[in-house]
């Protein structure tokens, strides 16, 4: 079994920056997929970025240049440090993740096994 543990959700004024943390325990491999979502109020849950197998980072037009996924093995951590925020941000956001995941399924919320409880990111104007 997989736990994912996000945090450093919170509200900041438009501009700022915060980085969320998704902590990972339990049996994964080197081909460990971890993606970040968001949903906001009333809206489908959406792709943000992932790391695919450990290697590959992808991320979503919308965030694509201020976003940015890095790691801490040692410490089985992963982060999205996210800059230059927009008031569309606004939203929860899980982490996920999946062991076998193939990389035409890497931005589709179904495919993946295990998920975060979620932490808000609230921004203002």
């Amino acid at each position: 079994q997989v736990h994912l543990v996000e945090s450093g959700g919170g509200v900041v004024q438009a501009g700022g920056s915060l980085r969320l943390s998704c902590v990972v325990s339990g049996r994964t491999s080197s081909y460990f997929t971890i993606g970040w979502f968001r949903q906001a109020p009333g809206k489908e849950r959406e792709f943000v970025a992932a790391r695919w197998r450990g290697r590959t980072t992808y991320y979503s037009d919308s965030v694509k240049g201020r976003f940015f996924i890095s790691n801490n093995n040692a410490e089985n951590t992963v982060y999205l440090q996210m800059d230059t925020l927009r008031p569309d941000d606004t939203a929860v956001y899980y982490c996920a993740g999946d062991s076998g995941l193939i990389l035409s399924s890497v931005r589709n919320h179904a495919h993946y096994d295990y998920w975060g409880q979620g932490t808000q990111v609230t921004v203002s104007s």
